[in-house]
């Protein structure tokens, strides 16, 4: 079990930014601080219910029209939400996000919904060393949790509750590695 003097440590070495929170029919999200300060541009908008384009303003521009309509999709159908798309902070820095949750009814059957943005720009790319071609044990941790993270998608999507609650306890242990690699 993660002990709580652990666990902030641990989520900022995997990249945790923070998490979301929204009442699909009013068309509204509510950020933490981290989300509302990296992905909205504004840590004043913490608690606050904000539209979806003040939410993800910082949503680079070639990547805003095809994330929004995936959005939408999804605030019409529910379900698992898995979108990786890249953002340009406040400095002009581009940095990969991913952006992971689930949508469902709630016991009124208003479709609510909550998830967490993970900065993944490090887990993008080639993982190869650049000296010889062959991967360093680093290299290689940080391509196991980008694996784990597909296929912690993947079998949220297919929708067996065992294999889903396998991948979780496999990514908390990869993040474990990769915080203590970090320390």
């Amino acid at each position: 079990m993660l002990l709580a003097s652990t666990a902030a440590p641990a989520l900022q070495a995997a990249g945790f930014i923070g998490t979301w929170d929204t009442d699909v029919s009013a068309g509204r999200s509510v950020l933490d601080l981290g989300a509302a300060s990296i992905l909205a541009g504004n840590p004043g908008l913490v608690g606050k219910p904000v539209p979806l384009n003040v939410a993800l303003g910082r949503i680079h521009p070639e990547d805003r029209d095809p994330i929004f309509e995936t959005i939408q999709h999804l605030r019409q159908t529910g379900g698992p939400v898995a979108i990786a798309f890249r953002i340009l902070t406040g400095a002009g820095e581009t940095r990969r996000i991913l952006n992971q949750g689930h949508l469902a009814p709630d016991e009124t059957g208003r479709l609510q919904g909550c998830g967490a943005y993970i900065d993944i720009t490090e887990f993008h790319g080639g993982w190869a060393s650049p000296r010889s071609g062959i991967p360093e044990p680093a290299e290689t941790l940080d391509a196991a949790a980008d694996h784990c993270i597909q296929a912690h998608t993947a079998l949220e999507r297919h929708g067996d509750a065992a294999l889903h609650m396998l991948s979780r306890m496999l990514l908390l242990g990869v993040g474990r590695a990769l915080a203590q690699r970090a320390s």
